[in-house]
């Protein structure tokens, strides 16, 4: 079978282990998929402490990796600040025409506060899927730019999140970051995708996109869905946000950039056998008396042919 998207191409030196694996060589496949003799799972893990802080000083040897509940073996251990494929997935429904100023102001707070080298992207959608900046500009680290991609789409009409997530899934692979990562911010309703949730969170499993959502709904609003949202996040190991007021947003994307800038990769080889279609689940622990929370994937899904890639996303 073809390797998972969970797969990295890994040289000697390249990153900083536990304990280093013999040197290999990959190609990448047309799904963006990097072909390598050895498959990691990679994981992107937040650790904070009772206080809500990022816990920066943790070893590969403090973490315990537990697949399917079969503990696994650390293969790749790495905390630093990398660049990362973003990309801003915002709804432009109706109901959202009077949120679009805070919003704006939350993505170049969250641009501001990311790494420079980040490659980000503008997804928009209400009915339909757009993107938001030029095509001959597919990314871009200007906080002004990527503002004026979000304002440029109008507030019209009916939600079609499903099908957006799936085409910045899609998207994501375009990028050349190991490291992806989606910010969805919508009430979390559908009522005009073409795709399912069922499908969503199927492509979610099969990515190593982190999905961090924003929840921007007035009380009373009809549309609004939280658990799909809080459902996303779960999955792939993000954080779901509910802001009080639409102020708000603008600390919430500091604090998301904040994270992903913070996160550990950490990568083992899974010890079960290789199945199409099978969903491991992923524990991950901090070992010892300390008192934190991790936060990573749920598990992730095997199936080789319709990874969220090229080919997949589009059927």
């Amino acid at each position: 079978m073809k390797p998972t998207p969970f797969v990295l191409m890994l040289v000697a030196g390249a990153f900083a282990m536990a304990q280093s694996p013999p040197p290999f060589e990959g190609t990448e496949s047309d799904t963006f998929q990097i072909s390598v003799n050895v498959e990691l799972v990679v994981l992107q893990a937040s650790v904070r402490d009772r206080d809500g802080r990022t816990v920066p000083d943790l070893r590969a040897e403090d973490f315990e990796v537990l697949e399917d509940g079969t503990s696994q073996r650390v293969r790749l251990f790495r905390h630093e600040d990398t660049p990362v494929t973003v990309g801003l997935v915002i709804d432009h429904s109706r109901s959202m025409s009077d949120k679009l100023g805070d919003v704006i102001a939350a993505a170049q707070a969250f641009v501001k506060s990311s790494n420079p080298s980040d490659q980000m992207f503008v997804v928009n959608f209400n009915e339909t899927v757009s993107s938001g900046l030029p095509r001959k500009t597919p990314f871009s680290d200007n906080a002004n730019q990527l503002a004026a991609a979000i304002w440029g789409a109008p507030a019209i009409g009916m939600t079609a999140l499903n099908d957006a997530i799936i085409e910045a899934l899609r998207r994501l692979e375009e990028g050349v970051s190991d490291k992806k990562v989606l910010v969805v911010i919508s009430d979390g309703g559908d009522n005009a995708s073409k795709a399912n949730l069922d499908r969503v969170l199927k492509l979610t499993q099969q990515s190593n996109a982190v999905i961090y959502t924003i929840g921007v709904f007035s009380p009373d609003d009809p549309d609004q869905n939280p658990q799909v949202l809080r459902r996303l996040a779960r999955e792939s190991g993000g954080e779901a946000f509910f802001p009080g007021q639409l102020t708000d947003t603008v600390q919430i994307c500091e604090r998301i950039a904040h994270d992903i800038r913070n996160q550990y990769t950490i990568g083992y080889t899974s010890t079960h056998e290789k199945r199409d279609g099978a969903y491991r689940k992923i524990r991950l622990n901090v070992q010892g008396n300390r008192k934190v929370t991790v936060r990573t994937r749920a598990g992730y899904r095997t199936d080789a042919g319709s990874t969220p890639g090229k080919n997949a996303a589009r059927k």
